[in-house]
């Protein structure tokens, strides 16, 4: 990757390079085992002059999210986050009153996991995912969804075709796009003149405080501050005015964005966060060059668990494959002889291997049947939900393993 893909300069400096790895969702059947797998360079740059954080567009969408393993209607947390958002966007924009009924268009809607609380409170929807297979799931749980990519001449269509939205929900995309530009163009087509965009992303802030760097893999693009996305969102016509800072995903941004003849103002939690990232340093070099280093001591404090735990003759098995544990794993070198097998309880992937490091995803019950001794939880964002849910390990006093932002070995108690 030579320039920016968001303003073209050639100013790109690095933060950490995770070395090569597989496409973090490519799961493997078991008659795939013998066969080659490729795996690609995972070199996150930042561009010095709009300090957008990317990755080279080494895999595209259509590779990725033809067919996507992600199911998020197997995160209650998640699912819950979403009824919460539908509750507050419904008071805030007011949809649903007035004489014209309010339309709602969420891109990559996944399996419905959001729309069904729109469509729940009689309000027009229509969900667009690329994904052959969750869309499926949507459409069998009653959520309209059209299978398709986001780009300007699909917002136009469906446009053409339903009318302008009212709101157009955007979350967790778009980091999942290279062409930044194009899909914000998207989402101003499909939006009405004076409608409302929210868009959801990990922030790049949070990413790097917390030592989250598992959440660097292939089918995420690009990584944003408030700045670089307001930047993006200006691209494709849009303005921003409004942010929240969500814990989600270890924290988010919540990205309110208006056509930018209806914007007005941007609002006082706009200024707030980006006085908030230019004193992390975020507008400058000097808030990456420390990230490398702590990542690089996330990896030797968890080999070194796993290695002092099989010497003792402990067992520890995994808890979830999401991609970011996939990460972790391939920039660890963790293998079968220190993670026998981790579980999910997403069906699809039962049965399979992780891509690169070939370990099992069995079904979430194979814990309680072998009572490990620890529980390595890879998606370690839902730590609240998951010290619940595997709350009965305490029967056999076994512990739970969270290894990020830093190594913490949690006891349970019912």
């Amino acid at each position: 990757m030579t320039r920016c893909r968001l303003c073209g300069s050639a100013a790109l400096a690095s933060v950490v390079d995770l070395g090569a790895t597989p496409p973090c969702e490519s799961f493997l059947a078991a008659d795939e085992l013998d066969r080659p797998e490729p795996a690609y360079p995972l070199h996150l740059r930042v561009c010095t002059d709009c300090w957008l954080a990317q990755l080279p567009p080494l895999i595209t969408p259509e590779e990725t999210f033809t067919q996507y393993a992600y199911f998020s209607s197997y995160s209650t947390s998640w699912v819950e986050h979403a009824r919460a958002f539908v509750t507050d966007a419904v008071r805030r924009l007011d949809l649903g009153s007035g004489a014209r009924k309010a339309f709602v268009v969420e891109v990559a809607s996944n399996d419905g996991y959001l729309l069904k609380h729109v469509a729940g409170r009689g309000i027009r929807c229509l969900g667009i995912e690329p994904s052959v297979n969750v869309g499926a799931a949507a459409r069998d749980a009653g959520v309209p969804t059209l299978t398709a990519f986001l780009d300007p001449a699909t917002g136009a269509a469906v446009r053409a075709e339903h009318g302008p939205a009212d709101l157009v929900v955007a979350n967790n995309v778009y980091a999942h796009i290279p062409d930044v530009t194009g899909f914000t163009r998207g989402l101003r087509a499909l939006v009405a003149d004076d409608g409302w965009v929210s868009v959801e992303v990990q922030h790049l802030l949070t990413l790097i405080e917390g030592n989250q760097y598992d959440t660097i893999y292939h089918e995420h693009f690009q990584y944003y501050t408030v700045a670089s996305a307001s930047r993006a969102l200006a691209s494709g016509g849009l303005t921003l005015v409004d942010v929240e800072l969500l814990s989600t995903h270890g924290g988010s941004l919540r990205l309110w964005a208006r056509p930018a003849e209806a914007a007005g103002e941007p609002s006082r939690r706009t200024a707030d966060a980006l006085a908030r990232e230019t004193a992390a340093g975020l507008r400058e070099l000097s808030g990456y060059r420390e990230f490398s280093a702590r990542v690089a001591r996330v990896r030797r404090d968890l080999l070194r668990f796993l290695v002092d735990a099989a010497e003792r003759g402990a067992t520890v098995a995994g808890y979830g494959a999401p991609g970011k544990g996939n990460t972790l794993l391939n920039h660890c070198g963790i293998r079968p002889d220190l993670l026998p097998y981790t579980v999910d309880r997403n069906p699809y992937k039962h049965g399979r291997f992780t891509p690169g490091t070939r370990i099992p995803v069995l079904p979430p019950e194979q814990i309680a049947a072998d009572r490990p001794d620890y529980v390595l939880v890879l998606p370690w964002n839902l730590r609240d939900e998951l010290v619940e849910q595997l709350s009965y390990v305490h029967e056999w006093g076994g512990r739970l393993v969270f290894p990020i932002p830093e190594l913490s070995i949690v006891e349970v108690t019912p």
